[in-house]
């Protein structure tokens, strides 16, 4: 079945917090998983409604929470203020197009080594950091 190892970890997180595992946070988690990109609380309700009208946009709000605190999902507020989601995976950075909105995933070793070397000679222990580039994509610069 897909997502198996996905709706584990969700089912172990619940437990672990005495917390309900209920058809709707399963339903939202399915949605979130074969979402495309970054995706926000809206985008995910208006998906969900189509086959399940009855979930309201509060439940998908607190279950992306949710899905954020057991780690399935990372939460980023890009420039314009609005909240996306996207599933928890490997680190990378974002260009991010000020126009169309259009997020454009990289990783770039060099960038993330600089910032290893200035953290030790400064003898500062990163926990995160986030490196966002703005501004206008192909189709959107006046060229």
């Amino acid at each position: 079945m897909a997502h198996e190892v996905e709706r584990e970890a969700l089912a172990r997180y619940l437990e672990q917090h005495n917390l309900k595992h209920t058809k709707q946070r399963d339903i939202i988690l399915t949605a979130f998983l074969e979402a495309k990109g970054h995706v926000t609380s809206d985008q995910l309700y208006q998906s969900v409604r189509e086959t399940n009208p009855t979930i309201g946009y509060t439940t998908v709000y607190r279950t992306m929470k949710l899905l954020c605190e057991a780690g399935l999902a990372e939460e980023h507020q890009f420039d314009d203020g609005v909240t996306r989601y996207e599933i928890e995976h490997e680190h990378h950075d974002h260009l991010v197009c000020t126009r169309c909105g259009k997020i454009i995933e990289f990783e770039c070793r060099s960038i993330e080594s600089t910032q290893d070397r200035i953290a030790a000679e400064h003898e500062f222990l990163v926990l995160r950091h986030r490196h966002e580039l703005y501004g206008h994509c192909r189709e959107c610069r006046d060229d």
